[in-house]
């Protein structure tokens, strides 16, 4: 059983190659101490792959930011350290997080 698995695990892409041309989507997490993302493709076999991965500590000011601040400056940085993959990508870019109160921000918002 440890031979199948070991050949399986070495078999697996690690890193996808990023594809300018397909849609990317992003999974972003925070905690009170850092934030975690990856950044996502489909690959040739229909299957969801890794093509980067970031992870960041926070200062010690962003660790007194209150957990809807947190999530939020968690996908900003995720965006500014895939910028140079992200813009003028030809689909809209989908975020996924666990922090269901960053819905309000999902839909423009007319600022006074």
């Amino acid at each position: 059983m440890f031979d199948a698995l070991k050949q399986a695990v070495a078999e697996e892409l690690v890193l996808l190659f990023p594809q300018l041309t397909e849609p990317f989507k992003m999974e972003v997490d925070a905690s009170t101490i850092a934030i975690g993302a990856v950044l996502n493709q489909k690959g040739e076999d229909g299957r969801t792959h890794p093509v980067a991965y970031y992870s960041e500590s926070f200062s010690a000011t962003e660790r007194n930011y209150n957990v809807y601040n947190r999530e939020l400056l968690a996908i900003v940085k995720a965006l500014r350290q895939w910028r140079t993959y992200l813009v003028g990508s030809l689909h809209q870019i989908v975020i996924y997080t666990d922090h269901s109160n960053l819905q309000y921000w999902k839909e423009p918002r007319k600022i006074n």
